[in-house]
């Protein structure tokens, strides 16, 4: 009988959250909420004016676009989840919502990290090989990136996600977490998650080790080639075309160094701080990135700036 109570199917999850601290919820939620909001409104806002400005049909602004769009869903496939668990003492999930939920967040999150290498790809090409850059960089190639990207990111999505639901699930059905977040789901298997775990330790490889080789590569090129240009005038107007999407790959990237790299805690005090970190800090660093994005193109480029105030305060037509 034991045996068969502990071999029994898990149904659904709990998600744990902030039960262990609820004074913090009511903070988190207004916190969460305002976030949710500038994520919406800046990534929106970028959308549109990479859409409706015709200065802004070049490669650069159409990655840019893309982007944008990924963190809208990246932050959507989670936040209300998030949300409705602070509003609950114990928040449930049903076994197929889980993997829903895991496999979106997976997916949108392994795009970004080529998405970001493509745009790398874009920038050497504009800097480095300016001549060709039209031809090289033209509209149906641009496409097949970015098409590309969230191929890859999806396909990446469902090889994990289809390992994890093989795997058996019974007895414990708490996760430790906001949300279905893969190796949280991972612990709770009733199996030898081994394959799992080495699979992953190759995406990340793939999802992190060549994208950040490759663009810090084509940055080597690009900081030499703007090295070479006589006039200060025009070095400082070809690294502004790239500081944009280089301040947001040092923020993207260092924050995934700093979640992963970070020493763990042994004594029991430590311990439980560290188990509340864990779980805030990947909650806002799928937030403020998202969050960061919209502000540091909008900050750092006179063209989006631009677009911006006439999509805000649009000039009259004059005769």
């Amino acid at each position: 009988m034991e045996q068969a109570n502990q071999s029994s199917p898990v149904m659904g999850f709990i998600l744990l959250g902030l039960s262990d601290h609820p004074k913090l919820k009511k903070t988190f939620f207004v916190l969460i909420v305002l976030m949710y909001l500038v994520v919406l409104l800046g990534n929106g806002v970028l959308i549109l004016v990479t859409i409706l400005d015709s200065h802004l049909h070049t490669p650069m602004y159409f990655f840019l676009g893309n982007l944008s769009f990924l963190d809208i869903c990246y932050t959507s496939f989670s936040v209300p989840l998030v949300l409705d668990g602070l509003l609950t003492p114990r928040e449930t999930i049903s076994f197929s919502a889980c993997v829903v939920q895991m496999a979106l967040s997976f997916a949108t999150a392994g795009t970004e990290c080529v998405l970001l290498g493509m745009m790398a790809f874009d920038r050497y090409v504009a800097i480095c090989n300016p001549l060709r850059y039209s031809m090289v960089m033209r509209k149906a190639a641009c496409v097949s990136m970015a098409v590309s990207s969230w191929a890859i990111g999806g396909a990446a999505s469902v090889v994990h996600t289809s390992l994890a639901i093989q795997l058996p699930f019974c007895g414990d059905n708490v996760i430790n977490h906001f949300t279905c977040e893969i190796l949280a789901v991972l612990k709770l298997a009733c199996a030898d998650i081994s394959v799992n775990v080495v699979s992953l330790g190759v995406t990340n490889v793939i999802f992190l080790g060549a994208p950040i080789l490759f663009i810090s590569f084509s940055y080597v090129f690009i900081i030499a080639t703007i090295l070479r240009i006589p006039s200060a005038e025009g070095r400082k107007k070809a690294f502004s075309t790239c500081s944009a999407h280089l301040t947001v790959v040092v923020v993207f990237y260092g924050t995934i160094l700093f979640m992963y790299g970070k020493p763990k805690s042994k004594d029991s005090l430590g311990a439980e701080k560290q188990n509340l970190s864990d779980k805030l800090i990947p909650l806002f660093y799928g937030l403020v990135i998202p969050m960061l994005n919209p502000i540091i193109y909008s900050l750092r480029n006179k063209d989006v700036k631009a677009a911006v105030r006439n999509l805000v305060s649009p000039k009259p037509f004059m005769q």
